[in-house]
C-alpha cells in the first residue's frame, strides 16, 4: 500500500464523519445522514474526475471508497455522544480533510502533466466542492463563498506541494509539508478570526 493510498483513504474518512456531523447536526434521518456523508466524500474527487476526463470516477471503479464511506457513517452516528463538542469535532475532520486532498488533487494533477494554475485549481477544487455540496444540500451557504479562510488554504497547501516537489524534496516531506500547511493556515485563521474581505453593493 502506498503513501498516497493511505492518504486517500484517510481523506474518505475525515470527510465522510464530516458530512455525518452536519447533517446529524440538522437532524436528518439515518438516509439523509449517509447521503450527506457519501456526497461529502466523493463530491471534489467525482468533479476533478470529470474535469481530466478520469472514466469511470474514482468510486466507480475501486468500491473500497463504498465500504470505507459506510464505515465511517457507522462510526459517527453509533459515537456520536462521544463526539459530544460537534463544532470542534466538524472543524477537524472537515480540515483533515480539506488537507488530504489538497495533497491528492496537487499529485494527480502533477501526473497528468498540467500547468501549475491548473494543477492548483483541481486540488482546490478537489478539497472543498465536496463541502460545497455537502452545504448545498444541507441549505446552508457553502463555506467556501463565505470569507472565512477555506480554499486559501487548498491553494498555498497546493503551492507548497508544487515548489516543494520541483525542489527535488522527497515525497513523504512534501505530503507532510503541505498537509501542515493547510491545517496550520486554518487553525491560525480560526484562532485570530481571520478572513477574506467581502464585497457589496448598495441597493
Amino acid at each position: 500500500m502506498t503513501l498516497f493510498h493511505i492518504l486517500d483513504i484517510l481523506g474518505v474518512i475525515s470527510f465522510a464523519i464530516s458530512g455525518s456531523l452536519v447533517a446529524m447536526r440538522i437532524r436528518l434521518d439515518p438516509f439523509g445522514v449517509f447521503i450527506i456523508a457519501f456526497a461529502t466524500s466523493v463530491g471534489g474527487g467525482t468533479l476533478r474526475d470529470v474535469l481530466i476526463g478520469a472514466q469511470p470516477v474514482f468510486w466507480m471503479k475501486n468500491t473500497e471508497v463504498i465500504y470505507l464511506i459506510i464505515g465511517s457513517y457507522l462510526f459517527a452516528i453509533l459515537f456520536r455522544k462521544k463526539l459530544k463538542y460537534l463544532n470542534k469535532s466538524l472543524f477537524l475532520f472537515d480540515t483533515i480533510g480539506l488537507a488530504l486532498y489538497t495533497i491528492m488533487g496537487t499529485e494527480i494533477g502533477l501526473n497528468a502533466n498540467f500547468h501549475p494554475l491548473i494543477i492548483i485549481s483541481i486540488a482546490t477544487m478537489s478539497a472543498s466542492f465536496g463541502g460545497v455540496i455537502r452545504d448545498i444540500l444541507c441549505n446552508e451557504i457553502p463555506v467556501i463563498f463565505r470569507k472565512e479562510i477555506y480554499a486559501t488554504a487548498c491553494v498555498f497547501g497546493s503551492i507548497t506541494f508544487l515548489v516543494l516537489h520541483n525542489l527535488n524534496v522527497h515525497e513523504p516531506i512534501v505530503y507532510v509539508s503541505t498537509f501542515f500547511v493547510v491545517i496550520a493556515i486554518r487553525l491560525v485563521a480560526v484562532r485570530f478570526h481571520l478572513s477574506l474581505p467581502t464585497f457589496y453593493t448598495k441597493k
